[in-house]
């Protein structure tokens, strides 16, 4: 993902999202479990030298149903095959050919399904560790260079003296201005102890300068948390990573201490975050829902169908749960939003969610890689389907006056070969709400006109969103 961590940031909540598609690609609804047990044979020899005899002009494109015409697709392969290995201008691996062909296979069914080379798997299961060798950034492109909007504490960059809003112009001396914001991500990345070279341009400084550092194993926290006025807590998840439950729990610990155990209510803030375990999401779910169904998933064959429930109690005791949720929530984010409002266990606050409504199993291959299969369908506790539609908040409230409160572009409906929704009820909002309290019906959409832009050191007074989801928590606990 880009980032030096795991995902890109922006430099304010409302820019331009032009990397969450690259998120949503590599952090998927994961399943719980993954397949393992594969057994490939032997390559088999496809390649089509008399072409015309074995494909048979006339009957190259029968009937999916026909056997026959698989074989013939296939030497038709093999043919392509040799003839890209052969002609094609430049030399080309015939690994490199055959990882593209079948991620190609893969990405065509819809656009989380996926190859993983050797590399590729293991920054995931890095990722979803929520650790990896590094250096402790996050990073932004901005008019093509690499900005950094985040220096994680106590890693090898905080060391060296780099700052947010520097810019990196080189890495190891190569410039980065060609470069991907993957491909710078993949390049900071690199084995513990390893050195990296960051050349750097600072406002206020003539000249770029270079600071030298040695990567470390960096862990990723996923849960930021504060105290809001009035006894409210908040807690922001930007992942569900495997420690994203146990992050969150001791959040809520460390919020009780600060109110003397006077915690009035919580913000948890799902906003911007792409998803990741499965599990997690349930574990989260289950964390304010002591029992009954968080999700259900439908595959193709029916004895694969899961039901899981709640297996806990309430943490917060019954106290106010309020929900903020936008665009850019996705996956995980989306079944806890929906089993919680389901429930009616919280009030979810914001702009409906991305709409991804499907799980993805990582299945290895031989040769340690692996590939991202979709293999069903969830459903949320009322038996809505959201693929494609996201998650309706219960109170309407754009980030800024730009956003629109409804569907926007690039949602999960948007991309190419996304899923239908299929099996669910038909309505895409979930049952009307007849408990919220009554300042919900008054708090507008959108910011007035001149509301001051986003600024993180100023969240409080420039988060919009957080102001109303506070408005609602205070009312709440006000009756609680």
């Amino acid at each position: 993902m880009p980032g030096d961590d795991q995902h890109p940031q922006r430099k304010h909540r409302h820019s331009k999202r032009i990397t969450r598609l690259n998120r949503l690609r590599t952090t998927s609804l994961f399943g719980a479990a993954f397949l393992a047990g594969i057994v490939v044979g032997p390559a088999s020899t496809l390649i089509g030298r008399q072409f015309e005899r074995v494909l048979g002009i006339g009957t190259a494109f029968a009937q999916d149903s026909d056997r026959g015409n698989s074989y013939r697709l296939l030497a038709l392969f093999g043919f392509v095959f040799e003839r890209v290995r052969t002609d094609y201008v430049d030399v080309v691996s015939d690994n490199k050919l055959i990882e593209n062909a079948l991620d190609g296979m893969l990405t065509g069914l819809d656009p989380h399904s996926g190859y993983m080379n050797a590399q590729e798997f293991r920054d995931m299961e890095l990722e979803t560790a929520g650790k990896y060798g590094g250096i402790g950034l996050e990073l932004s492109r901005d008019n093509g260079s690499v900005e950094i909007v985040n220096v994680m504490d106590d890693t090898p960059a905080a060391k060296a003296g780099v700052k947010v809003g520097d810019s990196i112009t080189a890495l190891n001396g190569v410039p980065v201005q060609e470069l991907s914001l993957k491909d710078a991500v993949d390049q900071m990345r690199g084995p513990p102890n390893s050195k990296i070279r960051l050349t750097i341009k600072r406002v206020g400084v003539d000249r770029p300068f270079e600071l030298s550092m040695r990567r470390e194993i960096i862990h990723i926290h996923v849960v930021k948390h504060r105290m809001e006025p009035d006894n409210i807590g908040y807690a922001q998840l930007t992942e569900f990573s495997e420690h994203a439950n146990s992050e969150l729990k001791e959040a809520l610990n460390s919020l009780r201490q600060q109110t003397g155990g006077k915690l009035k209510a919580l913000v948890l803030d799902l906003r911007d975050n792409p998803g990741g375990l499965l599990d997690q999401a349930v574990a989260i779910a289950g964390d304010f829902i002591p029992q009954g169904e968080i999700v259900s998933t439908r595959a193709r064959h029916a004895e694969d169908d899961q039901w899981i429930g709640a297996k806990g109690v309430d943490i917060l005791h019954g106290l106010p749960l309020v929900v903020l949720i936008n665009g850019d929530s996705a996956s995980s984010s989306e079944i806890v939003a929906g089993a919680l409002q389901d429930h009616h266990r919280a009030v979810l606050v914001g702009t409906r969610s991305f709409g991804k409504g499907s799980v993805q199993t990582v299945i290895p291959l031989p040769g340690d890689a692996a590939i991202r299969l979709t293999t069903a369908r969830y459903y949320t506790p009322s038996g809505r389907s959201i693929q494609g539609l996201g998650i309706v908040p219960d109170v309407l409230v754009a980030g800024s006056r730009e956003d629109a409160p409804n569907f926007g572009s690039e949602q999960e409906a948007d991309l190419n070969h996304a899923l239908k929704n299929a099996g669910g009820v038909a309505d895409a909002g979930g049952e009307p709400r007849t408990d919220l309290p009554a300042i919900a019906s008054t708090i507008p959409t959108k910011p007035p006109k001149g509301f001051a832009e986003f600024n993180p050191a100023h969240p409080d007074d420039t988060d919009y969103q957080l102001q109303q989801a506070l408005v609602v928590a205070r009312a709440m606990a006000t009756s609680h």
